[in-house]
């Protein structure tokens, strides 16, 4: 009777005016049946129908043994009795859509709904406060400055009560010991460590795990054990068993990182950190309907101290170097140290490439800070109560309002129109606000390099055609030295007739010889 609604439909919509292609579409039909259904008319189309009933298909007579798979596992899908079908019985050709659509028919027929496996959510209460903290790790393409797709990898960690959290981004895949890194930094950011800590089956954490006995990484099981804390190691492949931290690592990526371009690996970090107070903790949370940041001010209470390495240096150029207070530190980048959550500043210059080790010293309230190699004294603080703090000695600081206008000033009195180098230079400053330092050190650079007239030459030039960079500067002098004339040799001077007062010279003649004297000496004989 289906099939017979249907040919009256499509013969309905047809005289509606409606095309063969609209007819399949509203019917949800294939359109070889809507040409098939108008070239019958209603004798035809009910004798053909009267031949479908009496044809037999090829799974007819496997029907019963499929009716009983289905009773006896109701969750058994299509996919699987074909295959089952294709292992019992050699030679069977069937389509993997004709078993589908039989097995559907079975079921509707004996009403044997599929099963599944449905996950039950519960809501539970929160965790209590400095009691967990979840990580995990993420990654993302961006784009930087010049076009290219640059990969970044993240791991991020969040307090499972108060849902503050904690972001750092390398510019490759996570080892062991940069997790260890940032776990530091991460405690020190929260002011303290939890007494959990929840993770996905990572390999740069955990080995292999049997039925709950997990075996971790020779690095991470020293950490763990220095640090005391529990470790809960999520099932495979399950990542809504620690889903506070999986929604921070989408909200991390679709927020914080989508079309944000990458300039470099520092300033990232540092957008990151800005983006956690503005957004990351400091909006209201979607569940808690809390703002992150006000819960932590009391959970941070409630967190444990976090482990000091105490250290005593072979190096006792001073006393400060033999104490057992001293507290082994690696300067930052940014010419910083941590301690107790705070940043404290050296001064600049102090960061090295190849690693930077200082000694702290804590006398009552001021933290003193010392190389570790000279034993000299390099900073001297008085250490903050706050928490992500940065505390500077004014001689710390470079004097940014004062640097760049004398940098400019300095680079413009090497120009012979110094008004015109002014304007010039002030042109770079606004155009590269950020990189004005480089682009006059670049400039500066060339009197080293190349003759100074093509350098005062490049000057109006590059202002009369827009050329504000130092770059473009650099290819006008380079430019006008690759158009200089070519210098021709200098002729030759000409012989110069000789005076009046040596005109005796023309008749002195040189003295001759005999002729065996040569042959003499051309035979080897002696001419003496």
């Amino acid at each position: 009777m289906e099939k017979w609604k249907m040919y009256s439909q499509v013969h309905q919509l047809r005289e509606l005016g409606f095309s063969k292609s609209k007819i399949a579409k509203k019917l949800g039909i294939a359109r070889g049946t809507v040409n098939s259904y108008l070239k019958r008319d209603p004798a035809e189309m009910a004798v053909w129908m009267a031949s479908t009933k009496k044809r037999t298909r090829k799974l007819d007579k496997y029907e019963k043994e499929i009716l009983k798979w289905l009773r006896e596992h109701p969750d058994l899908s299509s996919a699987q009795v074909s295959d089952w079908l294709d292992e019992r019985i050699s030679g069977l050709k069937v389509g993997e859509s004709t078993v589908r659509r039989h097995v559907g028919e079975i079921r509707k027929e004996y009403n044997i709904p599929k099963t599944t496996s449905k996950r039950v959510y519960e809501a539970i209460p929160d965790l209590p406060m400095g009691f967990q903290a979840q990580v995990d790790f993420g990654q993302c393409w961006q784009k930087n400055a010049q076009g290219q797709s640059v990969k970044l990898y993240v791991v991020a960690f969040v307090l499972s009560h108060s849902r503050y959290k904690y972001m750092e981004w390398l510019n490759h895949p996570f080892t062991t010991r940069d997790l260890i890194n940032a776990h530091e930094n991460a405690f020190r950011a929260f002011g303290g460590k939890p007494k959990e800590m929840v993770y996905d089956q990572d390999n740069i954490i955990i080995v292999s795990e049997n039925n709950g006995d997990i075996i971790y990484t020779k690095q991470f099981e020293s950490y763990r054990n220095d640090e005391r804390f529990q470790v809960y190691a999520c099932r495979g492949f399950d990542p809504e068993s620690k889903g506070k931290i999986e929604n921070v690592i989408g909200f991390i990526k679709k927020n914080f990182a989508k079309h944000r371009l990458f300039t470099n690996l520092d300033d990232w970090n540092e957008q990151g950190r800005l983006w956690l107070e503005r957004r990351g903790n400091g909006k209201m949370h979607n569940t808690t309907k809390k703002r992150p940041v006000e819960v932590f001010q009391e959970e941070k209470q409630y967190l444990r101290p976090v482990r000091q390495l105490i250290s005593v240096p072979a190096n006792d150029k001073q006393t400060y170097l033999n104490s057992d207070s001293s507290i082994t530190r690696v300067v930052r980048k940014d010419n910083t140290i941590l301690y107790k959550a705070n940043r404290y500043s050296v001064p600049l210059g102090t960061y090295s490439n190849f690693g930077k080790d200082v000694q702290l010293r804590i006398q009552e309230n001021t933290l003193r800070i010392i190389d570790s190699e000279t034993g000299e004294i390099i900073g001297v603080h008085e250490i903050s109560n706050q928490k992500g703090a940065l505390i500077q000695e004014r001689a710390h600081k470079r004097d940014r309002s004062k640097g760049i206008p004398a940098y400019i000033e300095s680079t413009a009195d090497k120009f012979e129109d110094k008004s015109l180098a002014l304007h010039y230079l002030k042109e770079i400053k606004s155009q590269y606000p950020r990189y004005v330092r480089d682009q006059l050190q670049l400039i500066n650079e060339l009197w080293e390099r190349f003759p100074w007239d093509y350098i005062n030459q490049a000057l109006p030039l590059c202002v009369e055609q827009k050329f504000y960079s130092a770059s473009e500067f650099h290819d006008m002098v380079n430019h006008l030295i690759a158009q200089r004339p070519v210098e021709m040799p200098k002729p030759v001077s000409k012989i110069q007739a000789l005076h009046h007062e040596s005109s005796h010279l023309l008749d002195v003649k040189p003295p001759t010889r005999e002729l065996s004297v040569y042959m003499e000496i051309m035979e080897g004989g002696d001419s003496s």
